[in-house]
């Protein structure tokens, strides 16, 4: 079974000691986003989420079945 993000951001949010007005302080968000994060809201801006997940440390990394080939073009033209 795979790991909601709501779920990750939640334990997370527990570990980090912080309270919810402490996190949305730091990230800078309106003051229901981490409730709505935490509760699995289907629709948030995501440079919100991106705050909040960088005040937590957690990193995205998506997955495709193109993402070596896609790195190692963008690489290339990067130079």
């Amino acid at each position: 079974m795979q790991n909601k993000l709501s779920d990750k951001i939640l334990y997370h949010h527990k570990r980090s000691g912080l309270t919810q007005q402490e996190l949305t302080e730091l990230a800078g968000v309106g003051k229901n986003m981490v409730y709505e994060l935490e509760s699995g809201k289907q629709s948030v801006r995501l440079d919100n989420l991106l705050k909040v997940l960088q005040v937590l440390n957690i990193e995205l990394d998506f997955h495709s079945p193109l993402r070596d080939a896609f790195m190692k073009e963008y690489s290339d033209a990067k130079g």
